[in-house]
């Protein structure tokens, strides 16, 4: 019966202790929540002032790269320089209005260069390549090997610059596929920029047979293209026909046509269908590859 009893009394022990500490872990996380919506509370108004300022200083910020750009644009600054100008603008903006943000909440500007400090560092350790990049960028800027609008092909890719920010060169391909180069890789690369010069040559390798007279064939290139109004005639820009080689089965004729870099594709199709067009009116002998088979009877 003793045993029964002391039994008992320590389990009522164990469960007024038990009881006592989830009481006091209770009565501790109140304090807890009751302190922190306390500090919330206390500080409503100051997060709320930081959000506003946040909203405006976002919105001042949109609005001073429109003026910028409107003015950009009346001054009919290079479009390279407005778009690369715009990207280091917006981003000194949003850290700006970051750090007033931070400030009125009041973090201690200290503390914030301390942070921006060491972020720096590592952020440039972490991010080499993109600090490459925004080198790159200022080469370009500086060196011009192109600009927005123009041709190129740079980094294996080929088409129309769109765009060039801090880190990166938009290119806009023929099917219309976005191409992202970085700025390091556009600057220490070989740049092809076929549009930048007013003029532009347009290269063809006719074939005919060695059964064929030449002077004939030039003749009727010469008459094919003859009707072609953006095909320049003067001086070193005249068309150039010549031959220029004799392969295994053919005489390879080349056609050097001067135009307008802007008329480069219509140039190259249409004499190129032009001269197919009079040489079959002028019944000119074009070589094709033939296979002759011979078949043994035993």
């Amino acid at each position: 019966m003793n045993i029964n009893l002391l039994a008992v009394e320590t389990l009522e022990e164990t469960v007024e202790a038990s009881v006592e500490a989830a009481t006091e872990s209770v009565n501790h996380m109140s304090d807890m929540v009751s302190g922190i919506w306390n500090s919330f509370v206390g500080k409503l108004p100051t997060i709320i002032i930081a959000i506003i300022i946040l909203i405006i200083g976002m919105l001042v910020s949109k609005l001073i790269l429109k003026l910028m750009g409107k003015a950009m644009d009346k001054s009919k600054l290079d479009l390279t320089i407005s778009s690369f100008a715009k990207s280091a603008v917006k981003i000194v903006l949003n850290v700006f209005v970051i750090i007033i943000v931070l400030t009125t909440l009041g973090v201690p500007m200290d503390s914030i260069v301390a942070v921006v400090a060491t972020a720096g560092v590592a952020v440039g350790l972490a991010l080499q390549n993109s600090l490459s990049n925004l080198a790159g960028g200022f080469l370009i800027l500086i060196e011009k090997p192109f600009k927005v609008g123009s041709y190129v092909k740079c980094g294996g890719e080929e088409g129309t610059v769109e765009a060039i920010s801090i880190l990166y060169t938009k290119l806009m391909t023929v099917d219309n596929k976005i191409v992202f180069i970085p700025n390091g890789t556009a600057a220490n690369s070989v740049v092809l920029n076929f549009s930048d010069a007013e003029t532009r040559r347009v290269d063809h390798l006719i074939s005919i047979s060695y059964a064929e007279d030449l002077d004939r064939a030039i003749a009727s290139i010469n008459k094919a293209i003859e009707g072609n109004a953006m095909i320049m005639r003067d001086g070193d820009k005249a068309p150039f026909i010549r031959l220029v080689s004799q392969d295994a089965s053919s005489l390879g004729i080349t056609v050097r046509l001067w135009g307008k870099a802007s008329d480069y594709w219509t140039i190259y199709f249409d004499s190129l269908e032009a001269i197919r067009r009079q040489f079959v009116k002028d019944n000119i002998d074009v070589p094709f590859n033939q296979l002759d088979v011979f078949i043994k009877n035993k």
